[in-house]
């Protein structure tokens, strides 16, 4: 986490697209305009200039489009995923991690995700979150563990244990009855 991020109050942050992507079709453009000068064949001017426009115009929507509904912030008061914000006081705990032994699915994989997106988005992974009013829903972020690791803060809750057996030492036998 960056200081700046730090000294303006959000203690996590995930922008959902970044505005450098616009200029890479029209610096393939100029590159291809480059090779074409170099080599002496016909310039493409209007070609050239045309794409990398229209290029750059379909990707500043889709930066829009990628800020709006798939960043990620967390404050000391909120969480945000998307269009939705979710205030931490509403948040009752932070479930554990999904087990990738398990063969079934926790039940918090089935809950609805946060944002107006109809599930998880892309290359993101989902964080099971049990809300005050007992129900559970799904935060997500590319960068999860950082994202759980602040949340987990910020509600003040200890980490919750994976579900592991504990050794009883009251108990003498083991699964096939047999003495130890």
């Amino acid at each position: 986490m960056t200081e700046e991020l730090a000294d303006s109050g959000v203690l996590f942050a995930e922008p959902g697209a970044r505005w450098r992507t616009v200029a890479y079709g029209p610096i393939l453009c100029v590159i291809i305009l480059i090779i074409e000068m170099s080599t002496g064949s016909s310039v493409h001017w209007f070609a050239l200039v045309f794409c990398g426009s229209l290029i750059a115009m379909f990707v500043v929507l889709q930066v829009i489009a990628g800020q709006r509904h798939v960043s990620v912030e967390l404050t000391a008061a909120t969480l945000r995923d998307g269009t939705e914000t979710l205030p931490l006081t509403s948040i009752d705990a932070v479930l554990p991690e999904r087990d990738e032994d398990a063969w079934d699915d926790e039940e918090w994989e089935e809950a609805r995700a946060l944002g107006e997106l109809t599930g998880v988005p892309r290359r993101r992974t989902g964080i099971g979150l049990r809300l005050t009013d007992g129900s559970l829903v799904q935060a997500w972020a590319k960068d999860h563990r950082t994202l759980r690791a602040e949340l987990t803060a910020a509600i003040g809750q200890a980490p919750e244990p994976a579900d592991e057996p504990t050794p009883d030492t009251d108990d003498k036998h083991s699964e096939n009855g047999v003495d130890r």
